[in-house]
Parts: C-alpha cells; sequence; structure tokens
C-alpha cells in the first residue's frame, strides 16, 4: 500500500468514524475562533471553552478588543496559561486587522501569520473553518496519527503540512485533521495507542508491529 492509498483509506476510515468533523474550540464569528484558538495553544479545548463565554460577552467587537485594557484581558484568561502574552497578541491581532485587513479577518495563511501570535497552524484552521479552503491543522494529534500510519516520518509541523497536502485530496483535508483530533483523544493516544479498536488497524503500521 502506497502512502497515497493508505492516505485516502485514512480519511475514509476516520469519515465513517467521526461522521461530524467539527472544531472543538465554540465560537460565533471568525474572530472569536481566532482568539479561541490563541488561547488552545499550551492550553486543553475544554479549558479555552470555560474562559472564552466571558472574554466574548465582556468584548464584542474588533474595537473593543484593539482598545481593551491588556491588564483585564489578563485576568479573565489567566487560566488559560501564558496569559501574558496571549492577551498581548489578543489585542494586537485586533489592531493589526483594523489597520491593514479593513476589519475582516484575512482568509490566507500568508496573511494570518503576519498577526501577532499567528503561526500555521491557526492560520491554516481559520482558513479551513472560517473560508471552506484545502487546510491541513498539524496539530500534535495530526502529527502523531500522521507518523504512526507512515504518511510522514517527521514531527515538523511544517513539513507534515506539506506532506499532508500532497497525499490528502483538498476537499477532504481540513476534516481530516479535525477528525485526528477526535481519534487522537479516544482512541490513538499519545502513550499507547489502543490499536484493537482503531478503525485504521487492518492498514496501520503501527498496529501490525
Amino acid at each position: 500500500m502506497t502512502k497515497q492509498e493508505r492516505a485516502l483509506a485514512a480519511v475514509g476510515a476516520l469519515k465513517q468514524e467521526y461522521p461530524d468533523a467539527l472544531c472543538s474550540l465554540e465560537s460565533e464569528n471568525p474572530f472569536e475562533l481566532l482568539v479561541a484558538t490563541r488561547l488552545s495553544a499550551q492550553c486543553t479545548d475544554a479549558r479555552v471553552n470555560l474562559v472564552t463565554p466571558a472574554l466574548f460577552a465582556k468584548y464584542r467587537t474588533l474595537e473593543d478588543y484593539a482598545a481593551a485594557d491588556v491588564h483585564d484581558i489578563e485576568q479573565i484568561i489567566h487560566s488559560c496559561g501564558f496569559f501574558r502574552q496571549k492577551a498581548k497578541d489578543i489585542i494586537g491581532m485586533a489592531q493589526g486587522i483594523l489597520e491593514r485587513f479593513g476589519g475582516v479577518v484575512p482568509d490566507t495563511v500568508e496573511a494570518l501569520t503576519t498577526l501577532p501570535g499567528v503561526g500555521r497552524k491557526t492560520a491554516n484552521l481559520i482558513c479551513g473553518d472560517v473560508y471552506g479552503k484545502p487546510a491541513v491543522v498539524a496539530d500534535t494529534h495530526c502529527i502523531r496519527i500522521a507518523n504512526r500510519l507512515g504518511l510522514v516520518e517527521t514531527k515538523d509541523p511544517y513539513k507534515v503540512e506539506l506532506a499532508l497536502r500532497e497525499l490528502l485530496p483538498p476537499e477532504e483535508s481540513n476534516n481530516f485533521c479535525h477528525r485526528c483530533v477526535l481519534h487522537g483523544r479516544a482512541v490513538c493516544d499519545a502513550r499507547k495507542p489502543r490499536c484493537e479498536t482503531c478503525a485504521m488497524a487492518s492498514f496501520c503500521p503501527t498496529a501490525a508491529e
């Protein structure tokens, strides 16, 4: 089985296992998703979803964030960790979008990554979930599963992203990454994968070891 064939098999298996491939971060507009994704760095999505309702209720517009007191945002997001840098980045993102992008969250990885605290993982998530573009969100689950499937032999997020863009059908890539998150949490654990219950065991090299 080639890498391409294995990638297509993985797409099919995970689609059947997790038909609803949704981002677990809760938001109501593109900027809120951008904020939630920034907060999720080194923090669980569950924790972020506990914190963001108060933040989103207090700050409703880009202008609100751009003019915010950084200490106030720090206090609200404190439990997400790295709160000082995240608060600074949230304000900087709002200011950058207002000043350079006409108040509209950009729709390309290149533009998004010019904003404070926005890396390729976050940018791909926005492009895929908000704008419906082909995207590869190379988070820790996606990287782990891609390696175990033998699709890549690197833990470098950028190299994983580029490799998966070549292997995955563009229209499936974004949802595949969301499903990898769900599968990584439920079955393909970092410490001990439960290969005996995995939908991909029949073609996964790790399961055959």
